[in-house]
C-alpha cells in the first residue's frame, strides 16, 4: 500500500475553562461542548471518519473527544488510545506518535493541544500546501483542525511529506 493516500486530522481541544484547577484538569465550557459536536459534526459531513484516535490524556481534550463522538454515533467506533505523551508533547514527539501508526489506518484524528498541533501542520505541509500554511503558522484557535493527505505508510512520514488540504475553523469565536 505505499502510493495509498492517508488522511491525518489535526484537533485542538475545544475552548476550556480558565479555572483555579491544574492545566491537566481543566474542563470544556459550555461553548467548547458546542464546538466539539459541531467538528463531529463537519468530520461526519466531509467523510473524516477516523478508524483510529490519538487523545491527550487532558480532560479537556478527553471531553472534546467524547463529543466529537457523539456526533459521529452511526459510524464505525475507530480505536481510540488516550496518551500522556500528548499532553505537552513537543511537534517531533506528535510526529513520532503519528509514524507509529499500524499503516492500515486511512484516516488518524489527533486531538491535542496549542502549539503542537499547527507545528505538526506545519512541519509536515510540503508542496501543494500554501493556501493554508498561512493558517497554520498563525496557530489553530479551539476547536479547529488541520487536514493533512499522507502518501504512503505513516512510518514513512517526513518533514514537507504531506500535503495540507484544509484548515477547518468553528463558527463560534474563542
Amino acid at each position: 500500500m505505499p502510493g495509498q493516500v492517508r488522511r491525518l486530522v489535526l484537533l485542538r481541544h475545544a475552548k476550556a475553562e480558565h479555572s483555579g484547577v491544574a492545566d491537566e484538569l481543566r474542563r470544556l465550557t459550555s461553548l467548547g461542548v458546542r464546538q466539539a459536536a459541531g467538528v463531529g459534526g463537519s468530520l461526519r459531513a466531509t467523510g473524516l471518519l477516523p478508524e483510529r484516535v490519538l487523545v491527550s490524556s487532558a480532560v479537556r481534550t478527553q471531553e472534546t473527544w467524547l463529543h466529537v463522538a457523539s456526533a459521529l454515533a452511526d459510524d464505525p467506533e475507530p480505536e481510540v488510545v488516550a496518551s500522556d505523551d500528548l499532553y505537552g508533547a513537543p511537534v517531533p514527539g506528535v510526529v513520532d506518535l503519528v509514524r507509529a501508526t499500524d499503516p492500515r489506518v486511512r484516516t488518524l484524528l489527533v486531538v491535542g493541544h496549542e502549539p503542537a498541533m499547527s507545528g505538526v501542520a506545519a512541519r509536515l505541509a510540503g508542496t501543494g500546501s500554501s493556501s493554508h500554511l498561512a493558517q497554520v503558522h498563525a496557530g489553530l484557535s479551539t476547536a479547529a483542525y488541520a487536514v493533512l493527505e499522507v502518501v504512503g505508510p505513516w512510518s514513512d512520514l517526513t518533514a514537507g511529506g504531506a500535503r495540507l488540504v484544509d484548515v477547518v475553523r468553528p463558527a463560534w469565536r474563542d
